[in-house]
C-alpha cells in the first residue's frame, strides 16, 4: 500500500493528511494558481462572459480532480491516510465562483 502513497504524493512523510494539508496540496497546483489569476482578472475587468467560462473551467476542474479516480488509487490514499478530504477545496471553488458571478452581474441602476 505504501507504493500507492508514494505514487500519489512522494514526498508524504507519514503523517495523516488532513483537509487543510489536503486544501494546500490541491490549491499549490500550478493548475489551480492559473485558474485563480484568471479569475482576478475577469473579477477586476467585470467580465460577464468571461466569469461564466471560468466557472466552468473551475468545475471541470475541481472534478477532475476529486471524482475522477481511475483504478482507484484516490480511495486507496484515503486508506492509508496519505490523501485527505477535498471538501475545503470545493467549497472554495463554489465561494470563488459564487462570487465571480454575482460581482460580474449586471448592475438595474436604471430608476423607473
Amino acid at each position: 500500500m505504501e507504493q500507492i502513497c508514494l505514487a500519489l504524493r512522494p514526498g508524504w512523510d507519514g503523517t495523516p493528511a488532513t483537509a487543510l494539508s489536503e486544501f494546500l496540496a490541491l490549491a499549490g497546483a500550478p493548475a489551480t494558481l492559473v485558474l485563480l489569476a484568471l479569475s482576478l482578472i475577469c473579477v477586476r475587468l467585470r467580465s460577464q462572459w468571461g466569469s461564466l467560462a471560468l466557472v466552468v473551467a473551475w468545475s471541470l476542474y475541481a472534478s477532475v480532480l476529486t471524482m475522477l479516480d481511475p483504478g482507484g488509487l484516490l480511495a486507496a490514499g484515503r486508506a492509508e491516510g496519505c490523501v485527505g478530504s477535498a471538501t475545503l477545496f470545493i467549497a472554495s471553488v463554489t465561494a470563488i465562483c459564487v462570487g465571480m458571478i454575482l460581482y460580474t452581474a449586471p448592475r438595474n441602476d436604471r430608476a423607473p
